[in-house]
C-alpha cells in the first residue's frame, strides 16, 4: 500500500493511523514534498475512477486565486495538481489497481 499524506492533515494522519493499527506499513509520500508526476497522477485518477477537477480542493487559496470558476481540460487541471502539488485532495491510500481518499478516514477499509 501507497498513502499520499500531509503530516499537518488531521484527517491524514487518522488514515496513516488505521493502515498502522491494522499492522499495515504503507510506503509513505509526502506528495507536497515530492509530487506525483503527470503518469502517476493519472494512474492515480483511474483507480479513483474520478476525473482531475474532481481530485483537487477547491477550499485551497491557490484554487481561489487562480483557478475557481474556470473550465480547464482534464491535463490542465493535472498539471495544475502537479505545479500546487497542495491543490490535491488528501490523503489518497493506493493498494494495487485501487485507490480511495481518506475522507473520511474509514474510507481505506474497503481495501482490506
Amino acid at each position: 500500500m501507497k498513502i499520499y499524506h500531509n503530516p499537518r492533515c488531521r484527517k491524514s494522519r487518522e488514515t496513516l493511523d488505521i493502515l498502522t493499527n491494522k499492522g499495515i506499513e504503507p510506503e509513505v509520500v509526502l506528495y507536497l514534498e515530492t509530487p506525483p508526476s503527470k503518469r502517476e497522477l493519472k494512474e492515480i485518477l483511474s483507480k479513483l475512477g474520478i476525473s482531475a477537477f474532481d481530485l483537487v480542493r477547491k477550499t485551497e487559496a491557490i484554487y481561489k486565486e487562480n483557478y475557481k470558476g474556470k473550465d480547464l481540460t482534464e491535463a490542465k487541471w493535472i498539471e495544475a495538481m502537479i505545479k500546487y502539488p497542495k491543490l490535491i485532495e488528501r490523503p489518497i491510500v493506493v493498494k494495487g489497481k485501487k485507490a480511495v481518499i481518506g475522507r473520511p478516514p474509514e474510507n481505506v477499509e474497503v481495501l482490506f
